[in-house]
């Protein structure tokens, strides 16, 4: 009698194809996009119905619509980014784990690793559609409700915080500048989070985890006293997106915020690795 053959292992193309369409499937996550792209157009609604914003960073989108993605992704990073990543990571372990999927994937014969980077690829997807909606969501609002800044001559799509007017090409650039930034800043989130959810049977946990975490950090962030520990801090940088409206734009903050997110996502994904190659099924 021959021995049976041993089970194929099955091809990343079948594995992440799965993974995408299980996460875009969520009743959850097409509401939470759907939340994300309404908060740019309520934005242009209110700064067009107001006379005079607050000196802050919507008071530069008044009659410079390009303005509105950049301040929307600063804006939503706060919470609203972070906790559509934090659902999405909760569900793809401990929300698996919870309802008795996660052990089926890690009986089957995908491995260990590609499991994981399974998950990641769809809280990835998640992150990117999320900053997409947002972007794209505030470009069209801030076009069509607030318009390209009134510049004489015209001809200029971006009306600088230092006082220059760019044209659509160089906005597009700044644009696509700060969605991948903010994306990297999420990944980071993800990967932490993905970590909490391979701890837990609860994605309850995770996200009180992960949101009371960036909490904490925004109460560290407001105590001078703790200012040694200020740019180890992930959120200490999320108000670097504001620097593309600069001209020329100041990359200090930017690259520092993101070699602090580049390692969080390090330790985020070591822990999750080595938590889930550990994993009993």
């Amino acid at each position: 009698m021959t021995a049976p053959a041993p089970p194929r292992s099955v091809s990343w193309t079948r594995l992440l194809g799965a993974e995408l369409r299980w996460v875009l499937r969520r009743p959850r996550t097409l509401v939470m996009l759907a939340l994300l792209a309404a908060v740019p157009m309520l934005m242009a609604i209110g700064i067009v119905l107001s006379d005079r914003p607050r000196r802050s960073l919507l008071s530069e989108v008044a009659g410079n619509g390009l303005t509105l993605p950049v301040a929307a992704l600063s804006i939503l990073l706060t919470l609203l980014l972070p906790l559509a990543v934090a659902v999405a990571s909760a569900d793809a372990i401990a929300g698996e784990s919870q309802h008795g999927t996660l052990r089926g994937l890690l009986l089957a014969p995908v491995g260990r690793l590609r499991l994981v980077a399974m998950k990641a690829f769809g809280v990835l997807v998640v992150a990117a559609l999320a900053v997409a909606v947002v972007t794209l969501s505030g470009v069209i609002a801030g076009w069509l409700l607030i318009g390209p800044p009134a510049v004489p001559g015209g001809g200029g799509a971006l009306l600088t915080m230092s006082g220059s007017v760019l044209p659509l090409s160089d906005a597009a650039g700044r644009l696509l500048l700060v969605a991948g930034w903010t994306l990297v800043q999420l990944a980071a989130v993800g990967a932490v989070a993905l970590a909490v959810s391979a701890f837990t049977e609860h994605p309850l946990v995770v996200l009180s985890s992960v949101l009371g975490g960036l909490i904490l950090f925004g109460v560290l962030a407001a105590i001078p006293a703790l200012e040694p520990i200020h740019p180890w801090l992930i959120t200490t940088g999320w108000d670097a997106a504001a620097d593309v409206l600069r001209d020329p734009i100041p990359l200090d903050a930017l690259w520092r915020s993101t070699l602090v997110a580049a390692g969080y996502l390090v330790a985020g994904g070591a822990v999750l690795v080595a938590r889930m190659l550990r994993r009993d099924a």
